[in-house]
């Protein structure tokens, strides 16, 4: 006879989830079989990764090799003062696994380039995009066209956040969205403006839900569309995104720090 794929403290533990109609037993073992390589433990990172420990996705990939700094904490809130100094893949995967002993977490603390980003991604059923630049973006895009895998992506600035899913179901990639990546120093360098840090709670937690229905097969994902959410009027914007195939014949990575130079 197999085993049961949950044990009993975890059919109690996600008991509302598995009251929920169109989720139930199945989503929930669904989870447990699943995993996801979050890049960027950061402002989005942080409720993203305590999102899916909390609906208890099997394994987590946690990649990021920053350091916490005192800035960080208005908008990184799984970090508290004591962890300032300390690697954020390190003090999350900790502080996670305290939280959700049932999931495995994968530190992967490293400077997320090249052909190293190939040899963890394919590891993973689904790529978070909680980065803050675009060469990290460009490159999660490229590599998860290469190996099939969908990401997830949101970004941050100011008063707002856009969510959307790449490369799934034949969906558009972040180049059908963003071919190039803008030439403006001042853009490049957005993060300086400031963000306010329950923005990074909202999308965030929205990044996580998209993963969550994914996995589930649940909903309607945000797939070839971008859902962009203003919060000084607390108003949002759906547009639809068209795939290119051109934006598909990746073959190799690239230098994406060269590629996102900025010209002025």
């Amino acid at each position: 006879m197999d085993e049961p794929i949950l044990n009993k403290q975890e059919l109690n533990r996600y008991s509302r989830h598995i009251s929920l109609e169109g989720f139930g037993l199945e989503g929930q073992e669904k989870l447990k079989k699943s995993s996801v390589l979050v890049v960027g433990a950061g402002g989005l990172g942080a409720p993203v990764l305590q999102y899916l420990a909390a609906a208890g996705v099997g394994k987590i990939g946690i990649a990021d090799n920053d350091l916490i700094s005192e800035n960080n904490l208005p908008r990184q809130v799984l970090y508290s003062k004591k962890d300032i100094g300390m690697q954020k893949a390190i003090v999350a995967s900790a502080k996670l696994a305290d939280y959700n002993p049932h999931t495995t977490y994968i530190i992967h603390n490293i400077l997320f380039k090249d052909e190293r980003a190939l040899k963890i991604i394919q590891d993973y059923d689904i790529i978070v995009d909680c980065t803050d630049n675009l060469p990290a973006r460009y490159l999660l895009n490229d590599a998860c066209i290469m190996l099939k895998k969908p990401l997830v992506h949101a970004s941050l600035y100011k008063f707002q956040g856009q969510v959307s899913v790449f490369n799934y179901l034949n969906g558009p990639s972040y180049r059908c969205l963003y071919p190039y990546p803008p030439r403006s120093e001042k853009i490049l360098d957005s993060g300086r403006v400031g963000i306010l840090g329950a923005m990074v709670g909202l999308i965030g937690s929205l990044q996580a839900g998209e993963v969550i229905k994914i996995i589930i097969g649940l909903g309607e994902v945000l797939t070839g569309r971008l859902f962009v959410f203003n919060l000084l009027d607390c108003t949002s914007q759906i547009f639809t995104i068209t795939r290119n195939d051109e934006n598909f014949e990746v073959e190799e990575l690239i230098d994406y720090e060269e590629f996102c130079k900025p010209t002025e």
